[in-house]
């Protein structure tokens, strides 16, 4: 048999999350919203019995909310994701090989454990409980996939308490014979529905393929997955996170944008922004692409899209690089008057690819003169990380910032801010 793989994963993470620094939501419905207050993005086990749905509107939820007493949160993804950086570092210490997936989600080897494979489990769990208040599931099974719907079932039938174990025969037949092909990972919409219309329609009689039919219907992907199924490991875990490729910072405004001045400075914050997270990497980018568009989802109004791309010589991370070549890109695309022209610009964004290692990138026969270093650079990252974002910023990005997202219900940064630290009250 392989070795064993367990995924541990997060209950509705982000609500978790603030659940941990305010026990008066335990028993409580909540949502948590996206960007701009949005759609609901994850819901607590109470919401989702009043018939709450992932990505629902927010303003088509106000009745329910103003007569179910819904508590509802902005997205705090500062403390989501120092929430999640403590939970790894709690897994951690249970495997030497473990791959972070996901901001709640992480496959570790569960190898060498034997007959202690499951009380390892429970004790990761516990711990993880313990030191940061966040309940989790896990499955574990003899392959990713496997332990994706173990993971599943742990979470959806209370008879495994919280951990279900594929690697026992009985029970992996049990799971599959009553779990649906689209819980299964990997399986999209469109497979769904070419496997349904062959008649498979349950995880156990996907795994009864014959693989060449598997791959004439969805290639080798749908191959290798029918081949995980079967408990054979084709998708190793990765301990080495893979070199990005690609980057993008996008953002919905908190008010629309009507004048190339807004959009300059949404885009500068943007392209700054990204260029914090290449140095953060070690990495710098070949070429940028800048893009804005009006809601389409209110087609009464005016409505444009637009892009530009161009090369960035050298490669570069460096924030006036970035924001220089996206405020020109911007400049190409914008279309009629600089003050007003006609669109209610609602979301704008940077894209970064050709992404490469700074030590690797190509180097130029004849540089051009850069009256700046990498030191100053070194320097504004310095003064972020220690006195919070947005400390020292370019001064394109201006000051009102009317663009910016609204949070009108998001919590407190509690364990990166010291200004937002819970106090107690003896």
């Amino acid at each position: 048999m392989a070795d064993p793989i367990a995924l541990i994963d997060c209950n509705n993470f982000y609500v978790s999350c603030e659940r941990v620094f305010d026990p008066r939501l335990a028993g409580v419905p909540v949502i948590v919203l996206s960007n701009n207050d949005g759609c609901a993005i994850a819901r607590s086990e109470e919401a989702k019995a009043l018939g709450i749905k992932m990505g629902a509107p927010a303003f088509k939820m106000r009745d329910v909310i103003e007569r179910h007493g819904i508590r509802v949160f902005s997205s705090n993804y500062t403390l989501y994701g120092d929430m999640s950086r403590r939970v790894v570092d709690t897994i951690g210490g249970f495997s030497p090989r473990f791959e972070v997936y996901s901001i709640d989600e992480t496959f570790v080897d569960l190898s060498g454990f034997g007959e202690r494979m499951i009380a390892q489990a429970s004790d990761m769990r516990q711990e993880v409980r313990e030191r940061t208040g966040i309940p989790t599931c896990v499955g574990i099974a003899a392959t990713k996939t496997l332990a994706k719907l173990a993971n599943f079932a742990a979470k959806k039938n209370p008879l495994f308490a919280g951990i279900c174990n594929l690697t026992d025969d009985a029970i992996r037949d049990y799971v599959l014979d009553r779990v649906p092909i689209g819980e299964i990972w990997g399986v999209g919409a469109a497979t769904e529905a070419k496997l349904q219309a062959q008649g498979i329609l349950w995880a156990s009689q996907l795994r009864a393929m014959p693989l060449p039919h598997a791959r004439k219907i969805g290639t080798v992907v749908l191959e290798r997955l029918v081949a995980e199924l079967r408990g054979v490991p084709c998708i190793g875990i990765e301990e080495v996170e893979p070199q990005r490729k690609g980057m993008a910072v996008t953002r919905s405004a908190g008010t629309p944008m009507t004048s190339f001045d807004e959009l300059s400075q949404a885009l500068s914050a943007h392209a700054s922004r990204a260029a914090e997270k290449l140095r953060s990497h070690g990495l710098v980018a070949g070429t940028i692409t800048a893009f804005f568009h009006t809601n389409r989802h209110k087609p009464e109004r005016p409505q444009h899209s637009a892009s530009r791309t161009t090369r960035l010589t050298p490669m570069s991370a460096d924030s006036f690089d970035l924001v220089e070549a996206a405020l020109r890109c911007a400049a190409r695309a914008w279309k009629g008057d600089r003050d007003h022209n006609g669109y209610a610009y609602t979301k704008a964004g940077v894209i970064l690819d050709d992404l490469v290692v700074a030590d690797k990138a190509p180097r130029l026969l004849f540089p051009p003169d850069r009256p700046r270093d990498a030191r100053l650079m070194g320097a504004l990252d310095a003064v972020n990380d220690r006195f919070g974002k947005k400390t020292l910023v370019l001064a394109s990005e201006g000051y009102k910032r009317s663009w910016a997202l609204r949070a009108d219900h998001r919590s407190p940064r509690y364990t990166t801010r010291l200004s937002d630290l819970p106090t107690v009250n003896i």
